[in-house]
């Protein structure tokens, strides 16, 4: 199935459908957001800015939120 042919059925949805949807969808992509954040933490990715974070946290240079 191509990206129209899923737009073309979503568009054809009642609202009640749509909107199970896009929760469905919101969940889905947040899971595959955070399996990404962890796959880059786990690969290293993040240590750099890590590192910074704390190193301005240690220096004082951050300020409450």
């Amino acid at each position: 199935m191509s990206v129209i042919e899923i737009e073309s059925a979503i568009k054809q949805l009642p609202p009640a459908e749509l909107a199970k949807l896009a929760r469905w969808f919101e969940e889905f992509h947040s899971h595959e957001w955070d399996m990404q954040i962890e796959q880059n933490i786990n690969a290293g990715k993040l240590d750099k800015l890590a590192n910074q974070a704390k190193a301005e946290y240690d220096a004082g240079q951050c300020k409450p939120l």
